[in-house]
């Protein structure tokens, strides 16, 4: 029964003593141990089979048994050691615990000590920046109050001076005193609605109108409006009054422009009215003279009058440009039967140097919408020959040196007064297009009877195939009158002289080119087969003499350079014309006809040569190949398509050596029609023996 319950006693002690694995590693780590006994998996039987591993080893059991009580025993002071302690430490424990509760009283109380006394400081702070604030506002009330009253004082005096001056047309003096009246009542804008500050308003008002009306007084005086005479120089009054007139409204100064120049244009009205003989187109030079003596007297008399910023010279130089476009217009609607050409062009060319004139000495910054629309921008050009236009005479040398492909330097920026003037010859320049048309007309007529005067082009290599100098000719004459007609007009009549490029672009095309090309009779007429049978080496055949393939080809040298050229001229059309017209600018009609010409030309050249192979070529297939009996030298008709091609090729050649392209496609055009053809011919030569096949 003992040992039962020594049993229960040790397993309920071992429940009690089982640790979870966490509790037990945290106790290793805390108190690392190497003894067994203190192992969390200690087994007794491997412990006790440790200490006595053999039967002789139990000898020595009193001595393990011994050391085991003695260990019991030191673990029993141990544990009964630290029990002591452990109550001595909880009696410290409350006694710590009971001075820190005392000393956190203490601490509140000190801590609502400071809380109170901080409190009492926030309040002495808001009374004293209560105080502060008030001393603020107090001294900007009365800076503002101040200030606004020094103003008021300010603008009382100055509008009672202001009065004063104006009446003793003291213009000096108001135009520096108007304007710091008018700053100071800027400060006042929002106390209007006082009485006092709205009538000293009102009286400032009332003062710059009275100065208006009383200066435009003064120069309707100084420049009546009706007569010629003029004072003899300027005065200084209305000097000043103009430095008035620029504060005051700028009607005023609109007002004041307008009289001084309509009364100094007055005279020009007069000397050049409609039933004048100066009036006319033929004596223009006289109005522009007229207008330059009155531009330095104007400089020498009032250029210190007005204002530099008002831009006197400038504005009397665009009215005058103004009236005379009215004029020149309402003149030549009555006369327009007596316009001619040249009497226009010498219009226009002195007009739009004159208006050269203009740009080089003004700045074109009082013209506005209203007047004259500002010419816009092109857009950026394409033109592989862009170039200044300096005069026709230059550029009709330019292209007879053949330098179109030659880039130029960039256009000079646009004259702000081009158009200003010779904007009213524009209804009158279909005159210049009809002169245009009869002309090139003209042209066209000589250059065929010239062609047909000269002959075709002399049979010699080194000059045959060149460019016909009708062509260079033609587009000299082109380009002459598109940098007249854009000098004169981009509009309209622009268009219609591109319509008259286009017709005779394509009369040249037919009269000149395609209307000389030699005519070639068909490869099988006109040919017997007995002729054929009968060709020996170097027997001629019809096809084109020596002269005539120079033609072709000098003839197709002239469209390609037409070709390339008149892609030139209709970019360069395009640069010329409005921005809203460039798409009626359209030469692929006539590019596409000269390509016709070149194609024509190749085919007409690929035939010649194609027929004068073609009885060759024929005499091969009637041979009787099966009777041939002995190979000998080369067959007459490899001699004579060989005689052939070495005549015709290499003059092709010299001829087409300025567009080596189409030479070219000559041989490629020539190689794709010869080749089918002898495969066919070829194959006619049925029967042929083994020795006639050896046959070269």
């Amino acid at each position: 029964m003992m040992e039962e319950e020594e049993l229960e006693f040790v397993e309920e002690l071992e429940a009690v003593l089982q640790l979870t694995p966490d509790v037990q590693l945290a106790i290793e780590q805390v108190f690392p141990s190497q003894d067994p006994l203190d192992g969390a998996d200690f087994n007794a039987v491997e412990y006790i089979n440790t200490l006595f591993p053999t039967e002789q080893s139990l000898a020595n059991i009193d001595e393990v048994v011994n050391k085991i009580r003695l260990k019991i025993r030191r673990l029993d002071d141990n544990i009964r050691t630290v029990v002591r302690g452990q109550t001595n430490v909880g009696q410290d424990g409350r006694q710590a615990l009971e001075e820190a509760q005392k000393a956190i009283q203490q601490l509140f109380g000190k801590i609502k000590d400071i809380k109170d006394k901080a409190e009492k400081s926030e309040q002495m702070v808001k009374e004293i920046t209560r105080d502060i604030k008030q001393l603020d506002h107090a001294k900007r009330h009365l800076t503002t109050s101040i200030t606004t009253l020094n103003h008021l004082h300010m603008l009382a005096g100055g509008v009672d001076s202001l009065e004063a001056m104006t009446r003793r047309r003291q213009y000096g003096e108001v135009a520096n005193l108007l304007q710091g009246v008018m700053n100071v009542l800027e400060h006042f804008h929002k106390y209007m609605g006082i009485p006092q500050i709205r009538q000293l308003s009102e009286r400032v008002k009332a003062a710059q109108t009275e100065l208006g009306q009383q200066i435009l007084a003064d120069f309707e005086e100084a420049f009546p409006s009706q007569g010629t005479k003029r004072p003899g120089g300027p005065s200084n009054v209305l000097r000043d009054a103009c430095l008035v007139a620029n504060i005051l409204d700028p009607r005023i100064k609109q007002e004041i422009i307008k009289k001084f120049i309509k009364q100094h244009l007055s005279e020009y009205l007069v000397l050049f009215q409609e039933n004048q003989d100066v009036a006319w187109l033929d004596k223009i030079d006289r109005r522009y003279a007229w207008i330059k003596r009155q531009l330095v007297d104007y400089e020498e008399k009032y250029g210190r009058m007005f204002p530099r910023e008002w831009y006197m010279t400038e504005r009397v130089a665009v009215e005058f440009c103004h009236v005379t476009r009215t004029e020149l217009a309402k003149i030549m609607r009555t006369r327009a039967k007596e316009i001619e050409v040249k009497l226009l062009l010498f219009a226009i060319q002195r007009t739009t140097n004159f208006e050269g004139f203009l740009a080089k000495r003004f700045s074109g910054c009082t013209l506005t919408d209203g007047t004259l629309k500002k010419l816009e921008c092109p857009p950026p050009s394409t033109n592989p020959f862009l170039e200044d236009e300096p005069a026709p005479e230059m550029e009709e040398l330019a292209m007879e040196k053949g330098d179109l492909d030659q880039p130029k330097k960039p256009k000079a920026p646009d004259n702000p007064f081009h158009g200003i003037v010779s904007k009213c010859f524009e209804p009158h320049l279909y005159v210049y297009i009809e002169s245009q048309d009869k002309n090139l007309g003209e042209l066209i007529d000589r250059f065929v009877a010239d062609f047909k005067a000269q002959g075709p082009p002399k049979p010699n290599t080194d000059e045959g195939g060149a460019v016909l100098p009708s062509c260079a000719d033609l587009f000299v004459y082109y380009k002459k009158c598109m940098v007249q007609c854009s000098q004169l007009s981009t509009g309209e009549p622009m268009i219609a002289l591109t319509t008259i490029f286009q017709k005779y672009l394509r009369e040249y095309a037919w009269k000149i080119l395609s209307g000389n090309l030699p005519k070639t009779t068909s490869s099988s007429g006109g040919l017997t087969i007995s002729s054929l049978l009968k060709e020996k080496e170097g027997s001629e055949v019809a096809k084109f003499t020596l002269e005539e393939l120079c033609l072709v080809c000098s003839i197709l040298s002239t469209a390609e350079y037409c070709l390339a050229t008149t892609q030139q001229l209709e970019e360069k059309l395009k640069e010329k014309v409005d921005v809203s017209l460039i798409e009626r600018i359209n030469l692929t009609g006539e590019m596409d006809t000269f390509s016709t010409v070149i194609s024509s030309s190749i085919q007409l050249l690929v035939q010649d040569l194609d027929a004068a192979c073609d009885p060759a070529l024929t005499a091969m297939s009637k041979m009787q190949w099966q009777n041939v009996e002995h190979v000998g030298d080369q067959s007459p008709y490899v001699t004579s398509v060989i005689l052939h091609i070495k005549q015709n090729v290499p003059i092709i050649r010299d001829n087409l050596a300025s567009t080596r392209k189409y030479f070219t496609q000559f041989c490629i055009k020539f190689a794709n029609s010869f080749i089918p053809k002898f495969i066919t011919h070829l194959f006619k030569c049925k029967p042929i023996s083994m020795v006639g096949a050896e046959q070269p």
